[in-house]
């Protein structure tokens, strides 16, 4: 079994290719490759004291053998850091090639 690690990335303002660009060597060093959507951003919207706010979502994905949970715990919070965000969506799912 493998795992699918999916980050639902915002990305806001002009630092937005740059943000990606980082991302992808960073990811790409540790596990060798990465998926990134950029072509198709998925938009995320919720509200927030009664407005509603929006981001443009970039989906990007990382396959790994292992789950090391506290690795991406650590870069969650690195990025919403990074990023000005209050929370970052890092998910994962096991699954099975075909």
């Amino acid at each position: 079994m493998s795992y699918l690690v999916e980050i639902l990335l915002p990305i806001t303002g002009d630092d937005g290719r740059g943000a990606l660009e980082r991302v992808r060597n960073e990811l790409t060093e540790v596990f060798g490759g990465v998926t990134m959507h950029v072509d198709a951003p998925a938009e995320g919207i919720w509200k927030n004291e009664g407005d509603v706010d929006r981001d443009k979502i970039v989906v990007v994905e990382v396959m790994t053998e292992h789950l090391n949970r506290e690795w991406w715990e650590n870069y969650r919070r690195e990025l919403e850091a990074r990023l000005g965000q209050d929370e970052i969506v890092i998910r994962a799912a096991q699954v099975e090639r075909l």
